[in-house]
């Protein structure tokens, strides 16, 4: 496993992103881990989360890419943090689009979007928090595909939780790249966060023991997409 998702994983729990326990998700679904981007609120914690976006995206997409595009709400800093790391780290200006819940009707920049314009031709990469049953790209894809002609060339989130979807078979991260045609990635998978975090020390302490680790097993028994998390 690359080093920087062994830093992202231990960073997701020092910042208390990635929590472990018992769940309740808005699917109903009784879960042992959650992940709660909204926990990254310091300077410093954006800063270092730019940066992990910027390599996985590097790592998976190259550079031969235009604009960072994150779906409101929360895709909006995430676009923002990434674009400044990207400059930072591999001296590329990409420019950042997101999309309003609400079209502005006033204004020089009146419309459905921030930051910078889509334009025809544009190689666009989304970025998002986490993937669980894709229905945020159902409302997105359209609005990006019908604002310009673009590309789409994939979609990056920051955990891939490695579940079924809405359709009962595939992930949620497969079925997205099934329905649009492009590519789809996390910076890590829950079988990483395992295998880095089972039985090791992160933080000063054991996060998945022997218990913890059957609760996950069981939880991947039932909901799992194909490869269990181990």
């Amino acid at each position: 496993m690359e080093g920087y998702k062994q830093d992202f994983i231990e960073f997701m729990v020092e910042s208390n992103v990635l929590k472990f326990g018992e769940f309740t998700l808005k699917s109903g679904r009784k879960s042992p881990f959650f992940m709660n981007a909204g926990a990254y609120v310091t300077g410093s914690q954006l800063r270092r989360l730019g940066e992990y976006y910027a390599k996985a995206i590097h790592d998976k997409y190259g550079d031969d890419f235009d604009v960072l595009f994150g779906p409101a709400y929360k895709g909006i800093p995430l676009a923002v943090v990434t674009a400044i790391a990207f400059s930072d780290l591999y001296g590329k200006e990409i420019r950042y689009c997101s999309d309003r819940k609400e079209a502005k009707d006033h204004g020089a920049d009146k419309g459905n979007f921030l930051g910078d314009k889509l334009k025809d031709g544009d190689r666009v990469v989304m970025i998002e928090d986490v993937t669980t049953s894709g229905k945020s790209m159902e409302e997105t894809v359209p609005k990006v595909r019908g604002a310009a002609k673009v590309e789409i060339v994939g979609l990056m989130v920051s955990l891939d939780r490695m579940e079924i979807g809405k359709g009962g078979q595939k992930c949620a991260l497969d079925e997205v790249k099934d329905l649009y045609g492009f590519d789809t990635n996390a910076i890590v998978t829950m079988a990483e966060v395992v295998e880095h975090l089972y039985n090791k020390p992160c933080q000063g302490r054991i996060v998945i023991d022997d218990n913890l680790k059957a609760a996950i097993d069981a939880y991947y028994e039932q909901y799992g997409a194909g490869q269990k998390a181990e």
